[in-house]
This record gives structure tokens, C-alpha cells and sequence, in this order.
């Protein structure tokens, strides 16, 4: 059954939903469930790229308030989510040229939702994410995005290098911005396709996905602040990115 807090609970529910197609966010499971119930939901799952967590029984007891959740729980996502492949032969198609985003490690929801605001206004076209170190798509993030998680088409994969490789093979470029490049924002040509890759405010950009990035750049400062919010970095690069593009 479903729950107000976007949940539904029970082995056959649980497993009918991810069959069916529902907008599975992950899936909590019973530590030391053993048997057909777990196989079953780790082939369902890693076929839907859906994370699945072994978790103890007073997790599931508090978040089902003691009802009969037979170790299984399901988080259901408030969007669809899209394939990758899908979305970026849509655009060509369409006579557009693509503009994707890809968040490396964004975590924080009302920063996830600020970002896909910002998005929806300046034409993003879809909105990569990996499938592990996401925020979680809730009501916060749906009300900070003023709505915008329910237009711009969000894209779950498993590798974030993989997706790279399969952006780059259908000529779509993709930059990266880093405390460390050389390259101001406004020295980067955006007017070929383009996915821009956001990191974490921690962290940034992780390694891997930097090493693959055709290029990377910097938006220049004058004050003594470390960075930007992401959030607000986001809105500078896809000003940029529709300033150079409609000259």
C-alpha cells in the first residue's frame, strides 16, 4: 500500500510496482532477507537501475509506523525518469542542438531543485544524474524547483563515465567546470551540443569524470569566497551557454 510519505510496502506490492513500471526512487530490504523474495528484487532492481539497501527492521518499522511491510519497502519518485539514449536522438531529431546537465555528486535537494529551475528556464533538455549520490527527488525539491522537476526530463544511469563515452560518440561535448582550469567561462565555445558537468560544493567534479570532460572551465571571481553555490553556478554557465548561442 502507499503511505502519505510516497512509499509502498509488501513483497507483492513492492515487486508489482517495479514490473509496472512505477518511478521507483530505491528499495529497502529486510537485513539477512535470503531467498527467492531477494533475488527476485536484486534482478528487478539492477534490470531498473534502482539502488536497493539492506537495512534493519526498525528502519522499516518507523517508516511504515509498525504496519505489516514484510521487509520490503519502496520509495516512489514523484518524476519519471528517462534513458539517456532516448532523450539525446529525440533532440537531434527535433532539429535542436542539445543541452544537457550532468550533476556529479550533487546531494543536497533544495540545491537539486534551485538547479532544475534554472534549467527549465534557460532550455535544458534533460538532466543527467548516477544512479548512487543523487538527492533524492521529494516535495522539497519539487517546491524549490517551482515545479520545474515535473518538465525537465531527469536521466538516472549507472556510470557517469559510460554516459560520457556515449555523449561524446553521438557528438555531444562536455565541459566541466573546476576550481582548477585555466579557461574562463566566456573563452568556452557552447554553440555545439553540450552537457555541462556540476560537482559537488565539497568535493567538485570527481576525477574520472574530469580526465573524460573535452574541456573544463572556471567562472572568474573578484571577491575572497571560495565558490559559488552550485545552484547559482548553474544559473551563470546556462546564461552563458543562451547568451552565446542566440548571437
Amino acid at each position: 500500500m502507499k503511505s502519505k510519505h510516497q512509499i509502498i510496502f509488501g513483497r507483492h506490492p513492492v515487486v508489482d510496482a517495479i514490473r509496472e513500471g512505477e518511478p521507483v526512487d530505491k528499495v529497502l530490504l529486510l537485513q539477512g532477507t535470503r531467498g527467492e523474495l531477494e533475488k527476485e528484487l536484486r534482478l528487478l532492481c539492477r534490470e531498473k537501475l534502482i539502488p536497493i539497501t539492506m537495512t534493519p527492521k526498525a528502519k522499516l518499522d518507523r517508516l511504515t509506523f509498525n504496519k505489516n511491510h514484510q521487509g520490503v519497502i519502496a520509495f516512489i519518485s514523484p518524476v519519471r525518469f528517462y534513458q539517456v539514449e532516448d532523450i539525446v536522438p529525440h533532440i537531434f531529431e527535433k532539429g535542436e542542438t542539445p543541452l544537457l546537465l550532468m550533476l556529479d555528486g550533487v546531494t543536497d535537494t533544495r540545491n537539486f531543485g534551485a538547479i532544475t529551475r534554472s534549467a527549465e528556464a534557460f532550455g535544458v533538455h534533460a538532466i543527467i544524474v548516477p544512479l548512487k549520490g543523487s538527492a533524492q527527488i521529494g516535495p522539497d525539491a519539487i517546491k524549490t524547483s517551482a515545479g520545474a522537476l515535473l518538465k525537465v526530463p531527469i536521466c538516472k544511469v549507472k556510470s557517469l563515465n559510460n554516459t560520457i563515452e556515449y555523449l561524446q560518440s553521438s557528438g555531444v561535448q562536455v565541459f566541466a567546470s573546476s576550481l582548477e582550469a585555466k579557461d574562463s567561462i566566456d573563452k568556452i565555445d557552447f554553440k555545439s551540443p553540450a552537457v555541462i558537468v556540476l560537482g559537488s560544493e565539497d568535493l567538485g567534479v570527481t576525477t574520472g569524470v574530469l580526465r573524460k570532460a573535452n574541456q573544463t572551465f572556471i567562472i572568474p571571481q573578484v571577491g575572497t569566497t571560495d565558490s559559488l553555490n552550485v545552484s547559482v553556478s548553474a544559473g551563470v554557465m546556462l546564461y552563458e551557454v543562451q547568451r552565446q548561442r542566440k548571437e
